[in-house]
């Protein structure tokens, strides 16, 4: 062994001289530096800025949702209004001293003029008096003859005391007995209007009817009530003055419109929603998706929805009739596109404002690192150098009083030193070199010694432990060789008449024998560590295992039980091998002793934690007969038993304290007629 000095201009050991990954590595400080100083701008700024678009976004939209939500609930109360007034007309008009002394004159000419001011009064289309006896007793307009077949439930109320107002359906002929005026009014040729539900109908010829009917009492006959109604269906005065209302001057931005629409089913019977120029968009449909959802689920609709011939934020609620059925929907919203514009101006303004932060913002970030890179790169460079051999290099930079000249001021004096070091060693290796060759010359002196000394300890070893074996095989093999006598015995007492019954024997005898080899081979772990290595101290669990079965198939076949096993753990385990044999056999033979009639066996072993501390379980699980409870909290203690003839009621006491020796647990839990799992837990092997 020999110390040869370095050679001025050769790389030393631990001082390599760096390749051109190594230097590819240095350079990406400047890259990283650069990274960490537009990380804010280029990622982090990106980042927020998206984030914040995306809400304010949400947000955006949630405020329009929010707005058409209010616009609906004004048309509705308005259009409830119009019910609450319509009924409360009708109810004051019956209860008049005007209606009520006409009524006593019993003169149906005076009644209908009545009835004819008062309808054109109250803006009504029609209005009659019915009563449960003598039917219609007067009409207006002239000439009426409403339908009374349909018992409507406002009708039927009133006549039976209860004023009601709500909105029906009425078909087409029940308003041309009303008005052919009101069955013209109500027919609508039907548009083809994209997304909506496909029909075969070319018109709508219904009417929807704001109906209201009031009770009145007439001179000695029974019930009676006044009933009126007003046409919906093209009625462009209701629909204006919905529309007005929401959507005052100046409430939407230049550019939007509000538009309002009363459905019947799926069709615009009112509404100020164009198709073109002047021309109202009546008998045109809504699309599928929102007829499903109001119509067909009763849902309130609010988004953004495609109406006629462009986008609206639009709210459709659904409209019920008497019968609670339903059978419209009523509609606002406004124009979307001028709020998308105003979006994307905001939008585009935000982004432009940070690309000129950014441009701004740049150029300085790179000047300031380009104050920190210069100097890096001149301690890279002096470094380089140095490694190469160049035990002369320094930085030389000036002294600016910052962190880094500070640095390569320190790099510089580190420099001297290493540079009077490598005088020194050069000095000391050569006197080291002449004592090493000295001691080198004892040391192999000292090695021939010990190889014969090691040679002598390892016979000795080995004469000891083969005693230790012999013991032990004579003694494992003993209860084989009596299994294989016993059965010996009883085919010499079966083969006097034949052979055949002794099949099942011969059968156990070469289990046992093959128990024999597998014995064998266990003793020889013992006899050649060295050729075991690696199952002295740490274990698999599923090793010992598996050792353990063959030392119980006996009693297993005996009682017919079912082994299962599951070995899921990767962890070694820390203790004498068998040591962790004898607990697993006795838990097994417990577990055989449960199951007289047979059943099944199932151990598992599985990497499991406790209290933070890494480690591996074994469990034994049986389906017997259980363990009662007063029992089970007794079954660990010394010499307690419940097989008095058998057992000494020391091996779970024995087994338990082997394991807890480990620094490990055994624990039970049962079931009294289902069965019994003793859990095994110990740290893993480090």
């Amino acid at each position: 062994m020999s110390l040869e000095p370095a050679r001025p201009g050769l790389a030393q050991p631990g001082l390599a001289r760096p390749g051109p990954e190594k230097i590819g590595r240095h350079r990406s400080v400047r890259f990283r530096l650069l990274a960490i100083a537009l990380l804010p701008t280029f990622v982090i700024l990106p980042l927020l800025l998206g984030v914040t678009i995306v809400r304010w976004n949400a947000k955006f939209d949630q405020l329009l949702k929010s707005k058409v939500h209010g616009d609906l609930t004004i048309a509705d109360q308005y259009f409830n209004r119009i019910l609450e007034t319509t009924g409360d007309e009708i109810d004051a008009l019956g209860r008049s001293a005007e209606f009520r002394d006409v009524i006593e004159a019993d003169a149906p000419a005076p009644l209908a003029a009545y009835l004819e001011k008062s309808r054109k009064a109250l803006g009504l289309d029609f209005l009659y008096l019915v009563s449960t006896g003598d039917g219609v007793h007067a009409t207006s307009p002239a000439g009426a003859a409403p339908n009374l077949s349909g018992d409507r439930p406002v009708v039927q109320s009133a006549l039976a005391g209860k004023p009601t107002t709500a909105v029906d359906i009425f078909s087409g002929d029940d308003l041309a007995a009303i008005s052919p005026a009101l069955a013209a009014q109500a027919r609508l040729p039907l548009v083809d209007t994209p997304n909506a539900v496909p029909t075969d109908k070319t018109a709508e010829t219904r009417g929807m009817v704001v109906h209201s009917a009031s009770p009145v009492r007439l001179p000695g006959q029974g019930p009676a009530a006044l009933v009126g109604g007003l046409l919906l269906n093209q009625n462009l005065v209701f629909i204006d003055t919905i529309n007005d209302l929401v959507y005052r001057e100046e409430s939407l931005p230049a550019g939007s419109q509000g538009t309002a629409t009363l459905f019947l089913d799926d069709v615009r019977v009112s509404t100020n929603v164009r198709l073109f120029e002047d021309k109202r968009a009546l008998g045109t449909r809504v699309s599928a998706a929102v007829r499903s959802a109001v119509l067909g689920e009763g849902r309130v609709w609010l988004d953004s929805a495609f109406v006629v011939n462009d986008w609206y934020i639009s709210a459709y609620e659904p409209i019920t009739d008497s019968f609670g059925r339903r059978v419209g929907m009523l509609y606002v919203g406004f124009l979307e596109a001028p709020f998308q514009r105003t979006k994307l101006v905001s939008l585009l303004t935000l982004i432009a404002a940070f690309a000129a932060v950014t441009a701004l913002s740049v150029p300085l970030f790179l000047r300031w690192a380009g104050s920190v890179f210069r100097p890096l790169e001149r301690m890279t460079e002096t470094i380089s150098k140095v490694e190469a051999g160049d035990m002369s290099a320094r930085t030389a930079l000036p002294d600016n009083e910052d962190e880094i000249a500070r640095v390569a001021a320190h790099l510089d004096g580190l420099l001297d030193q290493v540079q009077e070091r490598d005088r020194q060693l050069r000095s000391w290796n050569e006197e080291l070199n002449a004592r090493v060759a000295d001691r080198t010359r004892e040391l192999s002196e000292a090695n021939r010694q010990l190889e014969a000394t090691t040679k002598q300890l390892i016979m000795s070893e080995k004469l000891a432990a083969i005693g230790e074996i012999t013991a032990g095989v004579a003694h494992e093999i003993n209860n084989p060789v009596a299994v294989m006598q016993g059965n010996l015995e009883v085919m010499r007492s079966i083969l006097g008449e034949t052979a055949a019954p002794a099949e099942t024997e011969i059968r156990l005898i070469d289990e046992q024998i093959d128990r024999i080899g597998q014995i064998v081979t266990k003793l020889l772990q013992f006899a050649r560590p060295e050729e075991y290595a690696g199952f002295v101290e740490s274990h698999a669990p599923a090793d010992v295992v598996a050792d353990c079965l063959p030392l119980v198939q006996h009693l297993l076949n005996k009682a017919e039980i079912e082994v299962a096993r599951r070995d899921t753990a990767t962890r070694l385990v820390l203790m004498n091998r068998t040591e962790l044999q004898q607990v697993l056999v006795n838990l097994i033979v417990n577990a055989i002793h449960a199951m007289p009639d047979g059943g099944r066996l199932t151990i598992t072993t599985s990497d499991t934690d406790r209290d933070g501390t890494p480690g591996i379980q074994i469990a034994v699980e049986d389906t017997g007969t259980g363990i009662p409870p007063e029992v089970l909290s007794k079954i660990f203690d010394p010499f307690f038993t419940t097989k008095r003839q058998e057992g000494t009621g020391l091996g779970l006491s024995i087994s338990q304290t082997l394991i807890v020796q480990q620094g490990g647990s055994l624990t039970v839990t049962s079931t009294p007629g289902e069965g019994t799992i003793f859990v095994i837990w110990l740290p893993e092997a480090r």
